[in-house]
């Protein structure tokens, strides 16, 4: 009971104001781009979904909001264009489904929403994320395969204005970007809010967003494309399940303490059988592993679970959207 109360004091502190979908220039051909099968699993997760916490404007409500949707746009163009396209589902005669990217520019949504009663250290205080932070994003539990059966666009923000801050929350589609375009179009977005790009070629920003993870090719040339999947309907693929309440935090690792945390690793492996040199990557994952299995109090014996982990590319140049298997 008391869960539920604080869901819904949560849902009641945040109103939506608006909903617009935001559309860039549109270009003269419509590409469909297809999954790869490492793609394809991503369909049945979440949208990543994260967010920046910042100082009250001097303007806000609409002036704001209509600015913001103005430099959207002009970042969803030329090279972040397919974020604006639709998941379509395509069946085929032996009873197979595909799913494709179609880049047809119909947008991605803009939400305006308020929090009056909740301030920037109601958040930042916390250990714990309050579960109100929630709710300043457009699409919570929502699957990559959703995009594609009810029609929603693969990219959306919404903009929550709070007491004394504002807070801009961004949610893709894991198909079709990982962390690195999230926050390639974060960053090209920022930049050209600042003003910063004067330009609507995203080419004269004075930091380039890197080349999207999506293609229109293959690797292997041999591969059949479309890749059916042996479904009569995607809703086969993915399917909707109990969430249990967990407490979320986020812990903050500086570039010079993954340096230790990697010295000490390769440290001890001196000496050890095929001279393994360890990652920052795997050492911080090692470090968080063992720190989990001794609060867990689980044994040295035997392998455990995967730890999905994001680095932050300037602390350590890491793969910062891997997922690693480690044993504690």
């Amino acid at each position: 009971m008391g869960n539920e109360q604080t869901k819904a004091g949560a849902a009641e502190a945040v109103r939506i104001v608006s909903r617009r979908m935001v559309q860039p220039q549109p270009e003269e051909e419509v590409v469909d781009i297809h999954l790869k099968p490492c793609e394809l699993r991503l369909i049945t997760i979440d949208y990543i979904q994260k967010g920046i916490l910042l100082p009250k404007p001097p303007a806000g409500g609409e002036c704001l909001v209509d600015t913001l949707a103005v430099s959207f746009a002009r970042a969803l163009a030329g090279r972040f264009y397919s974020l604006a396209g639709r998941l379509i589902v395509k069946h085929h005669a032996d009873e197979t489904i595909s799913v494709v990217l179609r880049c047809t520019g119909e947008g991605a949504e803009f939400v305006h929403a308020v929090a009056p009663c909740v301030t920037v250290k109601d958040i930042v205080a916390s250990v714990y994320t309050p579960s109100v932070v929630r709710d300043f994003y457009p699409f919570n539990h929502v699957l990559g395969a959703d995009a594609a059966i009810k029609w929603l666009p693969v990219l959306a923000v919404q903009v929550t204005e709070l007491d004394d801050g504002i807070f801009i929350g961004l949610s893709i589609n894991h198909r079709i970007g990982d962390g690195t375009t999230f926050w390639a179009f974060f960053n090209a977005w920022s930049e050209i809010s600042r003003g910063d790009g004067n330009s609507d070629d995203l080419h004269e920003i004075s930091k380039p967003a890197p080349a999207l993870r999506i293609q229109k090719w293959f690797v292997d040339d041999a591969s059949p494309v479309p890749i059916h999947m042996p479904f009569s309907k995607l809703q086969d693929v993915a399917r909707c399940f109990e969430r249990p309440q967990v407490e979320e935090c986020f812990f903050t690792f500086s570039a010079a303490t993954i340096r230790k945390l990697k010295a000490r690793a390769n440290k001890e492996m001196v000496g050890k059988a095929n001279n393994v040199t360890i990652s920052s990557l795997q050492a911080l994952l090692a470090h968080l592993w063992r720190a989990v299995s001794r609060a867990r109090g689980n044994s040295h014996q035997g392998r455990r679970h995967l730890i999905p982990c994001s680095l932050d590319a300037g602390a350590a140049k890491a793969a910062c959207h891997k997922v690693t298997s480690v044993t504690p």
